[in-house]
């Protein structure tokens, strides 16, 4: 791309404090497929980061603070606590471009897909800390000077893919919120709910715009934080797996699972995201256990908060080396590829979470042709259709009728994958761009 053209275009700037993160999140998925869709409509990409390190004369060594696995010094409190107030006053970004010498993690997505990168030393930690103590949003500036002599534009949209407490000076700000699930099921999060209560309701009031991923989302945001109708777009998410994983021949796919983890060809019932109590896991094994099929299942995900009561009976099943136990496989963390092939292997995917602003799982499997059993709960009807089978995540019974009848009927399997693919096609990366050329117009790109 000719200079010229760079400082003509459109460009949009997302945060990078979900992708960032060693192994991943949902929202480090969604903040991904977003920079791809919006290149596809034209726009230019940026991304800016909050690394520990300070921004340095030698553009390799900014570039290796973005991903770089070593920890800084711990400062002394009493710089610390200067920075976090100073953070009030406004901090500012310098730009990165990437330099070809740097090789990104593959296991967290690689190199996301940006034109350059801008970064601000510790600015998420600080700008959060600043918050719980202040009740203040953190003004950002961009200072296009580079590293080299280089000159870079700031955007001309910022666009944060959760609620951070920033804003961008000199840009609209588009704010993603995706759920409400702390306020609307608060005893499945260990957030501060009248500071999270706060900082959305900050953004109610001062964001250009907001971006939801759901109607059911987008209910909740006008009711619950008093937003006026025209300022919260539902965009919705789309998925996007690369083609050398989706269309790998199913017989190499099965012998990769056979080799790796003894499992046939939709032979399986899988779960895979976070163990926390809103995923409903205890449920999903009480209510497989309580089937009596002998289809193993495979559950994937990390721990993360509150989980204790989620895997117990998981934990205390395992520890019985019965044959029961043979059939419960956890495994909590899963590289990408071969999750995409446990996926494509699995007879279902069981997913009746109890609240989700999305349900990023159901879409995947279904855009995987597999057979999906998910709940009534928040989005998650919306993303289903009538591709899947919707049960009351609460109902244990249910649940277990749903899965035996998914293990014993091949029939029941193949049409739910029929509509599936039908379904998935609503979500599909040109739905999602035609979404985002609304969002952004509403503010002028």
């Amino acid at each position: 791309m000719r200079v010229e053209d760079r400082f003509c275009m459109k460009s949009i700037c997302i945060d990078g404090f979900n992708l960032a993160l060693a192994k991943g999140s949902g929202i480090a998925t969604y903040g991904r497929n977003l920079l791809i869709n919006a290149q596809a409509i034209g726009l230019g990409t940026q991304v800016l980061y909050g690394p520990t390190a300070p921004y340095r004369k030698n553009p390799v060594l900014n570039e290796i603070a973005l991903i770089d696995a070593a920890k800084a010094k711990k400062q002394p409190w009493l710089t610390r606590h200067a920075q976090i107030y100073g953070t009030r006053f406004g901090r500012t970004a310098r730009p990165i471009r990437p330099t070809g010498e740097v090789i990104w993690p593959r296991a967290a997505g690689g190199m996301p897909k940006a034109d350059f990168f801008w970064t601000s030393r510790d600015l998420f930690r600080q700008a959060n800390a600043a918050f719980a103590r202040h009740r203040t949003f953190t003004p950002l500036s961009f200072d296009g000077q580079a590293a080299g002599g280089a000159t870079e534009r700031a955007p001309d949209v910022m666009h944060w893919t959760a609620p951070l407490p920033l804003e961008a000076k000199g840009a609209p700000n588009i704010y993603t919120i995706h759920d409400l699930i702390p306020l609307r099921l608060p005893h499945t999060t260990l957030d501060n709910k009248a500071a999270f209560l706060a900082q959305c309701r900050r953004i109610a009031r001062r964001a250009d715009h907001i971006a939801v991923v759901s109607e059911k989302t987008r209910e909740d945001v006008i009711r619950l934080l008093d937003v006026s109708e025209d300022r919260v777009t539902n965009t919705y998410q789309a998925v996007s797996v690369p083609p050398e994983l989706a269309e790998r021949p199913q017989t190499e796919v099965a012998r990769e699972l056979e080799g790796v983890f003894g499992l046939g060809w939709k032979s399986y019932f899988l779960y895979f995201g976070a163990i926390e109590p809103k995923k409903n896991l205890g449920r999903i094994v009480e209510a497989y256990l309580a089937s009596g099929v002998d289809s193993p299942l495979v559950v994937i995900g990390g721990r993360a908060w509150l989980e204790q009561g989620e895997t117990a009976l998981m934990t205390q099943i395992k520890a019985s080396e019965s044959i029961v136990a043979s059939k419960l496989l956890p495994y909590e963390y899963m590289p990408f590829a071969m999750l995409v092939s446990l996926i494509r292997g699995a007879k279902a995917t069981l997913f009746p979470s109890l609240y989700e602003g999305f349900g990023l799982p159901v879409l995947e499997s279904m855009a995987l042709d597999t057979a999906v059993l998910t709940s009534t709960g928040g989005s998650l009807p919306e993303v289903a259709g009538d591709a899947a089978l919707v049960v009351d995540p609460y109902d244990v019974p249910a649940i277990t009728r749903g899965i035996r009848a998914l293990d014993a009927d091949e029939a029941l399997r193949d049409d739910l994958v029929r509509r599936g693919r039908v379904q998935a096609a609503k979500f599909s990366p040109q739905a999602y761009q035609a979404r985002l050329r609304e969002l952004y117009a509403k503010v002028g790109a």
